[in-house]
């Protein structure tokens, strides 16, 4: 075992022993002062003890030289521990992502997610929801950084009800292929609504017959389609022609104030004046 492994498992039990209650609570960036300010002291007291000849290291260690020694190597595997740490956060993240099927650069994105704060968190979950409420991650950025469009809505979630203090709990969120809609017509999803589908038919159309689903919150408007269909079967069917597949497009004028946009409507309407704008537009 290397000594960045032994320190990432030593720093990783001291932060699990404070989480949980045997420790006093500290903040980690105490914690990481206090092991800089032991380090650069004890160093500070080592250097001090070679330099004098008459106060050499001497085995067994006395007192002193075995506090000394004593946190330097305890700083020194504490600092190791956090580079230890975040590498094997980092790397068990990459591991997972390959094994899900994920793509190099989700690969690389899950490389860089933040490392968990405290423990009973999964993957870092607290961090990246945390960076979130602060602005330090921009929300719109979760999909990539994770690699995971499903954790990225749910952490996406969890942030919004942190910075509103208000919950989407009435909002699904399992059930949705997040993947297949990022880039395409959602950004920063956290959920999505559920419609009534109902489905009207059969519709018999140039010898066929279709069944139409139709997603709508309007009341008998599947039922008024379907009694269409109905009668539409029951005269012997409709018969369909496609004379041109295309967009149809019209100009648009921008004008500085309501007032002005009113009066060339009235200008437009007037059939004398007809001509003349048409004349210009289709130049």
């Amino acid at each position: 075992m290397d000594v960045r492994r032994l320190g990432g498992r030593i720093a990783a039990a001291l932060r699990a022993l404070a989480a949980g209650g045997s420790l006093m609570p500290i903040p980690s960036w105490v914690a990481n002062g206090l092991a800089m300010i032991s380090l650069v002291l004890s160093s500070c007291d080592l250097l001090r003890l070679c330099s004098d000849r008459d106060r050499r290291l001497l085995f067994p260690l006395r007192c002193r030289e075995f506090v000394t020694v004593f946190c330097q190597l305890a700083s020194i595997l504490y600092l190791f521990g956090l580079c230890g740490t975040g590498i094997a956060s980092a790397n068990s993240e990459t591991h997972a992502c390959r094994d899900q099927g994920g793509s190099p650069d989700q690969t690389r994105a899950a490389a860089d997610a933040p490392e968990a704060l405290h423990d009973g968190v999964e993957d870092g979950d607290e961090e990246i929801v945390a960076a979130v409420v602060s602005g330090a991650l921009p929300s719109h950025h979760l999909e990539s950084r994770l690699g995971d469009c499903h954790r990225a809505a749910r952490l996406r979630r969890e942030a919004l009800r942190r910075m509103t203090g208000r919950g989407v709990e009435g909002l699904p969120l399992d059930g949705m292929d997040y993947q297949a809609i990022l880039g395409q017509c959602c950004e920063m999803p956290v959920g999505y609504v559920q419609i009534p589908v109902g489905v009207a038919g059969p519709l018999l159309l140039d010898g066929e017959q279709y069944h139409i689903p139709m997603a709508t919150t309007e009341g008998c408007l599947v039922a008024s389609v379907n009694r269409g269909c109905r009668a539409i079967a029951a005269s012997g069917g409709a018969v369909s022609s496609l004379f041109r597949d295309a967009m149809s497009r019209a100009p648009v004028v921008k004008l500085p104030s309501i007032k002005r946009a009113a009066e060339l409507k009235e200008f437009a309407e007037a059939l004398t004046n007809f001509e003349t704008l048409a004349a210009v537009f289709n130049r």
